[in-house]
């Protein structure tokens, strides 16, 4: 063919003409492989897509030249393939199958369910996977994961796919809009702090949270309050805005749902003060009010509705009085209803000194005594995660302390025990009286069986 290199048998053979063939007697042509290895370079060329050879000489031209023993066309034709990098297998990654039987614990689950009690780090979109391309087998034939297994099975396991490791993600930077005295007045607040939790004393006119024409509040300062943790602290509890005293914030996701367990249970005890107008008939008494929203108000507002209110139970104790004026008492929410110590109070006739959204203008008290609202989270008591208590108690705000001050009450008889901090082990004293008891009883029934008799 015209512009076809020569094949092997092409070349000058030994002592004939150039092109020319060199037979043999029997009418045989040259050797064998010389003339297979030109059928190879004819084949290469075929599948090369039968492209004109290029010389290295000049166009038209016949190359014509040494006689070459392998088929450069061949070489050119197929390139070598490049040698694919092994990947080294993560540590601890077998890249074997694997072989595991159902034992009896197993019987009946589904393969899914199988992997994630003894292969917990394949998910559920790799054993989907496996089933997919045929990988996954029970007894030799391919399984899905939601296939019954059954005792005595042979599950075959593809090797274990090495980890990626994740990409580092790039820290989160906090801005703190604020300036240094305002960082030093939130870190102020601090009154307890450890590895699971932190309590601030909240100031009256704070709100916990943001919302309307709310622009200050604690959880925009959370950020200030990360310190040596990870992330910023978290709100498991919330006090109104013109209620002081403590706060609790946990430090991290576990503590978090320990507390906010702790308080949906009311295993978490919380003790406030408050001044109220009047003094109740009653030293200590249980306020038990169904509470519910106020309509026409937006939600705003609570009261009272014995039909369709949700159950509110507060405990109230009268700690000192200041004549008919006024009394200083604790209060204890057995509930935890929206501003229910406040409607509470206002229901039963003694409403909180300031609190002019449910005692109107009779909640306040002439002189020097302030218009805010007297009513302070003292003391807060729940059980800590890693063990213990966490029990603090919080000072009182400027304008609480005064006015306590200014109605002459004694600052030593607020800190009350609670009811499972009173000691019930009897004294000396209370095992005499109740011997006493005793002996009158039984000559009470003696008296009794001599009358009976004499009337006999």
């Amino acid at each position: 063919m015209k512009g076809r290199p020569p094949g092997k048998s092409g070349g000058p053979a030994r002592g004939g003409k150039p092109g020319g063939s060199s037979a043999k007697p029997g009418g045989r042509s040259g050797a064998p492989g010389r003339a297979r290895g030109g059928a190879k370079a004819a084949s290469a060329r075929k599948q090369d897509g039968d492209r004109p050879f290029k010389s290295g000489g000049k166009p038209g031209t016949k190359s014509v030249g040494k006689p070459r023993t392998k088929a450069p066309v061949a070489k050119a034709a197929t390139p070598t393939p490049a040698v694919a990098a092994k990947s080294n297998p993560a540590k601890g990654v077998s890249l074997d199958v694997r072989q595991y039987r159902v034992q009896a614990d197993d019987d009946g689950i589904r393969l899914d369910r199988w992997f994630q009690r003894h292969l917990p780090d394949v998910g559920f979109n790799i054993v989907s996977r496996w089933s997919r391309t045929g990988q996954l087998r029970v007894d030799g034939a391919r399984a899905a994961p939601g296939d019954r297994i059954a005792e005595g099975q042979m599950i075959r396991v593809p090797p274990a796919e090495p980890k990626v490791a994740a990409a580092d993600k790039p820290k989160r930077v906090r801005v703190i809009d604020l300036t240094e005295d305002e960082i030093a007045y939130v870190q102020d607040m601090v009154i307890h702090r450890d590895k699971q939790a932190i309590v601030i004393n909240k100031p009256p006119g704070l709100a916990t949270q943001g919302g309307t024409k709310t622009d200050e509040h604690v959880d925009r300062l959370l950020d200030v309050l990360i310190f040596d943790a990870e992330s910023r602290p978290k709100l498991v509890h919330r006090l109104d805005k013109d209620t002081s005293g403590a706060l609790l914030l946990a430090r991290s996701s576990r503590s978090a749902a320990h507390f906010a367990k702790a308080f949906s249970s009311r295993t978490a005890r919380k003790v406030y003060w408050a001044i109220v107008i009047g003094v109740p008939s009653i030293d200590d008494g249980m306020i038990e009010l169904p509470i519910t929203k106020q309509p026409g108000t937006g939600g705003e507002k609570m009261h009272v509705d014995e039909e369709e209110g949700l159950p509110a139970r507060t405990r109230y104790r009268v700690i000192e009085r200041a004549g008919n004026r006024a009394a200083w008492v604790e209060l204890q929410p057995y509930t935890g209803r929206t501003h229910q110590l406040r409607v509470h109070m206002a229901a039963i006739g003694h409403p909180l000194v300031g609190d002019g959204k449910y005692g109107g203008k009779d909640s306040f008290l002439s002189g020097s005594i302030s218009r805010k609202m007297h009513l302070h989270a003292r003391r807060i008591r729940v059980d800590h995660p890693d063990g213990g208590r966490i029990d603090m108690k919080a000072e009182l705000p400027e304008h609480f302390l005064n006015s306590l001050v200014a109605l002459g009450f004694d600052l030593s008889l607020g800190d009350m025990p609670l009811d499972d901090e009173i000691d019930r082990t009897p004294t000396r004293e209370d095992e005499k009286k109740a011997a006493r008891a005793h002996a009158k009883q039984i000559r009470k029934g003696r008296r009794g069986e001599r009358r009976g008799r004499g009337e006999k």
